[in-house]
């Protein structure tokens, strides 16, 4: 069968196979093989994609859903009211692949495919909470980012988006109640049992309000004394509607709220955002600002590390590090102040560009950083990695194999602490990223010291990038000259009126991006991080969705902590790297 198919591209190996399941072959301007496949089918073409095909798709990368009742270019795409998008991707192809489902809105609903993927489980619930498409032999399908009271389904068309369209808030004694008693805890709603053969089990809430837990997140733990039975992760109550929002601001002016995603990521969340708007529009940037893009991102990812670094070690109980690391971190927001004119959301990143060019003096600024900071890494590496009680708390504790991470859509140092040897910008460079000679970081044991060492050793190659950017900065424009390109170099509004009336459309109104859809991902700080974009030919995104590293990374809590002590889950949260707002969004 295989033989048979040798030389075959994947849609014709597929469409052999299910062409007359196939519903259509739609082009996107990412390039990524899109498939449309008839419901009765898509359990039969996903365990082909994963467990038959050469080169299989292993990881379940994103799943989530578009309302097209009020889309006006649809591209000759069948007939929809709502449309399920399946993500897959294959490492040993290096390759993606889009699975989209037709559905009518008095039948929306399809198999669960949790068998197949695990990590389905939480991306099924965020489909249903969001868009009331349901999934039978869903092991417990309830809300996930709203709270269990909550009427309708946000990320609906007719769902309101703003509070001036909603009616005023009230709550009535009858309410209050309502909402008290959606809170109690009842083990076997969340699949636990209260009692073993031997003993009674004790129930903890970890969080939402606890120093450990790293924002505002909660765990329920099923504890026989101090050893984890079970531990249900619970996300949501920072759930702010980033998604939602998209549809609401222009293209532009989102830019300043994927910001606050990965809020220590800075810059590094405008970045796919930015490459997948440039993508739709066809936009292609000077090589300044490809390099300008990358230091300033390596900048970031060396912030953000320094952060997990420090509550790292923080949080297996040593103090003194966090208070050094921030000082360096300080150090650095200097140099990101200077260029940008803020620290930790500066937004400076532009549709083709960035703000304003590098201020004279850049140089010896980033010099001294780069030329001070390998010697404080030699300090912390004393300091933190080498401590044995350090290694006592973390090595051996929540550890996972290669195959389990892709299994679940792990991604970044999480991955690659397990020795899988993948980093997006060696594998699939964006911005310019072939053009550097950096190393992938690997560790081999895939638990918390790993997880850890790999951040540690990633610190050192960024510097080593910027060094590059630094001593081979391109010469020339820090725009693109393109009419969607917002804003325009101001001095060619003072000169030419084309440009001039770009300008007042492109700030009053927002550019018009032509219809498409474009997915970008970029390796950010905690994994991969993608913006998946559609455009209905208008000046606001018609979907936006944001694919997060941290949330398939929480779901892998309970596998990795069963059978260990409450003080071992303490480390494995810290040795995750994550905020919550890169989670529920």
């Amino acid at each position: 069968m295989e033989a048979a198919q040798a030389g075959l591209s994947l849609d014709q190996q597929i469409g052999r196979r299910f062409g007359d399941a196939l519903l259509a072959n739609q082009s996107c301007c990412d390039a990524i093989t899109t498939l449309w496949i008839d419901r009765k089918r898509l359990l039969d073409l996903l365990h082909y994609l994963k467990l038959e095909l050469e080169g299989p798709f292993l990881c379940l990368y994103d799943l989530t859903a578009i309302d097209e009742r009020q889309r006006a270019n649809r591209q000759q795409q069948p007939e929809a009211d709502f449309t399920l998008v399946y993500h897959l991707l294959s490492y040993d192809r290096n390759d993606d692949l889009r699975i989209k489902v037709p559905l009518s809105s008095g039948d929306a609903v399809l198999p669960s495919i949790t068998p197949l993927w695990p990590a389905a489980n939480w991306y099924e619930r965020e489909v249903w909470d969001m868009f009331g498409i349901r999934f039978d032999g869903h092991p417990g399908l309830r809300r996930i980012l709203t709270p269990p009271t909550w009427q309708g389904h946000p990320l609906r068309k007719e769902h309101p988006a703003r509070a001036t369209e909603m009616e005023p808030y009230s709550l009535p004694e009858e309410r209050q109640e309502k909402e008290q008693e959606a809170l109690r805890f009842d083990p076997e709603a969340w699949g636990m049992k209260r009692h073993s053969d031997n003993s009674d089990f004790m129930f903890l809430n970890l969080g939402p309000n606890h120093p450990s837990v790293h924002g505002v997140f909660r765990i329920i733990l099923q504890l026989d004394g101090e050893e984890v039975i079970d531990a249900v992760p619970e996300i949501g109550y920072h759930h702010r509607g980033a998604e939602k929002m998209g549809e609401r601001q222009s293209w532009h002016s989102y830019i300043p709220y994927t910001d606050r995603v990965d809020y220590l990521g800075g810059v590094m969340n405008n970045l796919p955002y930015v490459l997948a708007v440039e993508k739709l529009a066809g936009i292609q940037v000077p090589e300044r600002v490809k390099c300008i893009r990358v230091m300033l991102a390596e900048m970031f990812r060396i912030a953000s590390h320094l952060v997990f670094y420090g509550t790292f070690a923080q949080d297996l109980g040593q103090l003194s590090p966090i208070f050094y690391m921030f000082i360096d971190r300080e150090k650095l927001f200097g140099i990101i102040e200077a260029f940008t004119g803020a620290r930790m959301h500066p937004s400076w990143f532009r549709i083709g560009g960035v703000a304003q060019d590098l201020p004279l003096g850049w140089d010896k600024m980033v010099r001294e950083f780069i030329d001070y900071m390998p010697a404080r890494l030699d300090q912390y590496e004393t300091l933190v990695m080498d401590n044995s009680l350090i290694k006592r708390r973390s090595q051996g504790i929540g550890s996972y194999s290669s195959a389990e991470a892709i299994e679940w859509g792990v991604t970044g140092p999480g991955l690659r602490a397990t020795g899988f040897n993948w980093d997006w910008r060696k594998h699939r460079p964006y911005s310019g990223y072939q053009n550097y000679d950096f190393e992938v970081c690997t560790a081999n044991g895939g638990d918390s010291y790993d997880r850890c060492r790999v951040r540690v050793d990633e610190i050192r190659q960024s510097l080593r990038i910027i060094r590059q950017c630094l001593e081979h900065m391109p010469e020339g424009p820090y725009k693109a000259d393109h009419p969607l390109t917002t804003p325009p170099p101001k001095e060619r509004t003072l000169e030419d009126i084309d440009t001039l009336i770009d300008h007042f459309l492109g700030v009053s109104w927002g550019p018009v991006i032509p219809a498409g859809e474009a997915s970008v991902g970029v390796e950010a700080t905690k994994g991969n991080n993608s913006y998946y974009l559609v455009s209905d030919g208008s000046t606001a995104s018609y979907r936006t969705r944001i694919r997060t590293p941290s949330f398939p990374h929480l779901q892998m809590i309970p596998l990795i902590s069963r059978g260990l002590m409450v003080s071992d889950l303490i480390a494995i949260i810290a040795s995750i790297d994550f905020v919550m707002a890169d989670v529920d969004r």
